[in-house]
């Protein structure tokens, strides 16, 4: 009995999607390329696919599609090379935020690392203080020599603020060393990716390169300004107006940058930003500085509140 002949046998092999997995790393197109090879070789179709697009600034925009920021009342904001603020001394400054401790307990001055109750023991320039003089911080409660306290102001900022180092606590307002520049802020009529029901607060940071002054690490010395102007986005929400507001303290406090030394290129005496992280991609977030990111306005408030700048601190530039 002979049998008739079927339709030939067929083979379906699924395509399997090879991506160009997301990342600023060369090794991450390299794999999915590695993998592309192998599926090939065993006889499997493969589906590469284009890598995603840095999207760094909005869709055009005309200057009539430019509006201001409703509830602040300026679009500008400029800052000038720092006035030096005459009058008290370091010890008169740290009096304000310290109470005596007549019995020092048995334990390290976490400053010049020897026990409370024995002599500070810092080695630099000598404060008028006596070593054996110890403080508690108001606030936090942390203790000191009065010492090495008066000799850590000498070495910061001396704008008559000062930061617990062991917790952080802010005592005074905190200033910091940004070079002079301009700040600009407006909305324009385009939503970030995580936001599509509000519009976007687009601010613009500039600042020119110039000769650093006495508060910078080499006075005198030129420093350089790259990638300026800077763009930054929040989203035109309540929250995005609120960091916003604080945003305009820590600019008129020169805490948004400083002069030092660029983590990415390694560069020195250069404009660096100042532990409050912005978000200068407008349509992508490829490298973890865009949208969508739901933690990023929690995360900036915690950053402000870490320079000392809080609502209070609106309050009290108002006053």
């Amino acid at each position: 009995m002979t049998m008739a002949p079927g339709p030939p046998m067929t083979w379906r092999v699924p395509t399997v999607p090879v991506k160009n997995l997301n990342g600023s790393s060369p090794v991450n197109p390299a794999l999915a390329g590695i993998t592309g090879i192998l599926m090939s070789a065993a006889g499997l179709p493969v589906c590469l696919t284009r890598p995603p697009k840095l999207v760094l600034h909005p869709p055009p925009v005309s200057k009539s599609e430019i509006k201001p920021i409703p509830g602040i009342s300026s679009s500008c904001r400029k800052t000038t090379k720092k006035q030096t603020k005459k009058g008290k001394s370091p010890e008169e400054v740290l009096k304000k935020y310290l109470q005596k401790v007549r019995h020092p307990p048995d334990e390290d001055c976490t400053i010049c690392m020897e026990r409370l109750s024995a002599p500070s023991g810092y080695k630099g320039p000598q404060p008028a203080v006596k070593p054996d003089l110890v403080g508690k911080l108001s606030k936090c409660g942390h203790m000191y020599h009065l010492h090495c306290l008066v000799a850590m102001y000498n070495n910061g900022n001396k704008d008559g603020s000062l930061q617990c180092p062991t917790c952080k606590t802010i005592y005074g307002v905190k200033t910091g060393t940004q070079p002079p520049g301009k700040m600009e802020y407006h909305l324009i009529p385009h939503s970030l990716p995580g936001h599509p029901d509000c519009k976007t607060i687009r601010i613009i940071y500039n600042i020119p390169p110039g000769v650093q002054g006495p508060e910078h690490p080499n006075p005198g010395k030129s420093f350089t300004a790259r990638g300026f102007p800077r763009y930054c986005y929040l989203p035109d929400s309540e929250r995005g107006r609120k960091v916003l507001k604080l945003l305009l303290v820590a600019w008129d406090r020169r805490l948004i940058f400083a002069i030092g030394t660029s983590s990415t290129t390694g560069e020195s005496d250069t404009v660096i930003w100042n532990e409050i992280h912005h978000k200068t991609e407008f349509g992508s977030n490829l490298t973890g500085h865009g949208y969508p990111d739901p933690n990023y306005l929690d995360n900036v408030l915690t950053e402000l509140g870490a320079q000392g700048i809080t609502e209070e601190s609106v309050a009290q530039e108002k006053d």
